[in-house]
């Protein structure tokens, strides 16, 4: 689940570079690092979460 949601982030990441995605606070082409800000608290989150 994890490998298909990281795959997932990173064409979001991708189209947004090509072509904004149009979504409030997603407007310029700029704005992809925001989706890999995203990725990576909820990869951090996943981690607390998961039991060892």
């Amino acid at each position: 689940m994890g490998k298909l949601f990281a795959l997932l982030l990173l064409l979001a990441m991708l189209l947004h570079i090509l072509r904004p995605l149009g979504l409030p606070g997603l407007r310029r082409r700029g704005d992809a690092w925001k989706i890999a800000l995203v990725a990576l608290f909820v990869f951090g989150l996943t981690a607390l979460i998961r039991p060892h």
